[in-house]
């Protein structure tokens, strides 16, 4: 079962960003950014732009694990439990526990359709690629570490995987070279004569080889070990510094979106004084139209005034 955990604010956040359908993830998710940012909590504005956006299978997926839990445990113990029963079984036990298999994926996948409908009407039908999704329970149900992965409910793509139960891992053994004294092989013997070894000089003299291919062997296997770990070292570094680099990308981006939102929003005020400084333009047309048809009138009395007193 998974074990207990309270989450908080951020958690809490961040479940709501997994929860909702995929096509708003983005929105949703530099919009908690800037309020981050707004607060003045950089950590948490970092965290939620490391966030990547799920697709449409992942999100189904997610909404199980988020609502229902309690199935995602279900499937957990039956994983287990199916690994044990599975070794040594064949035949008609096999096909029996395939069957039930699938019966438990086919159930998981109906109750996640059925949660992504109730949050997404529009998702119904062929829009949700519920194979993908199929696949994803079958891979948490075949594979610990998928199933981890499932249990977050953050998944952002889906998982697949090619057959069920474990794969027989070889088994390995310090090859010296002795072939014929491990497989019982007679050894030859020599000849009676003068110089003829003893019982005892065989032993001694086959036990000194078994201890140099030993020694040589050993010196060998440190030679690996040492270019492995050089190996490892290495590639140790390459992580650290495209790790390195990611993060830095990861801080341009964010800085980017806040340049890019300060810039969206100086737009939306400039578009407004624009429209305020049209508003009075067209203000002062009218008065202007009115003041001229006013000196017209004016005009015209003046000049008939005058008219009248000539005559």
């Amino acid at each position: 079962m998974s074990t207990p955990h309270t989450p908080n604010v951020t958690d809490e956040l961040i479940q709501r960003l997994y929860e909702a359908p995929p096509d708003g993830f983005v929105a949703a998710r530099t919009a908690a950014i800037n309020e981050a940012r707004q607060a003045g909590d950089r950590d948490t504005a970092k965290r939620l732009a490391a966030l990547k956006k799920p697709t449409v299978a992942a999100w189904v997926v997610n909404l199980l694990a988020l609502r229902r839990p309690d199935l995602i445990d279900e499937l957990v113990e039956l994983s287990g439990a199916l690994r044990e029963a599975q070794r040594g079984l064949q035949g008609d036990a096999l096909r029996e526990l395939t069957a039930q298999r699938r019966q438990v994926v086919s159930a998981l996948v109906a109750a996640a359709r059925q949660l992504a409908v109730a949050e997404d009407p529009g998702m119904a039908g062929a829009k949700l690629p519920l194979g993908e999704v199929e696949a994803t329970l079958t891979a948490a149900l075949a594979e610990p570490e998928v199933a981890a992965q499932v249990r977050t409910g953050r998944l952002i793509r889906a998982a697949t995987y090619a057959g069920f139960g474990e794969v027989p891992r070889p088994r390995l053994r310090l090859v010296t070279g002795d072939a014929q004294d491990e497989d019982g092989a007679a050894q030859e013997l020599p000849q009676s004569g003068s110089r003829e070894k003893t019982a005892a000089e065989r032993e001694r003299l086959g036990a000194e080889r078994r201890r140099r291919e030993y020694e040589q062997r050993r010196r060998e296997l440190r030679r690996e070990l040492g270019n492995a770990q050089s190996a490892e070292r290495r590639a140790d570094d390459q992580v650290e510094r495209a790790e390195a680099a990611e993060r830095d990308a990861n801080h341009l981006v964010e800085d980017l979106d806040a340049e890019l939102a300060e810039l969206e929003r100086r737009r939306a005020e400039a578009q407004a004084d624009v429209a305020r400084r049209k508003l009075a333009r067209r203000t002062a047309e009218r008065e202007a139209a009115a003041a001229r048809r006013r000196v017209g009138d004016v005009q015209a009395a003046l000049e008939d005034l005058e008219s009248d007193e000539s005559e």
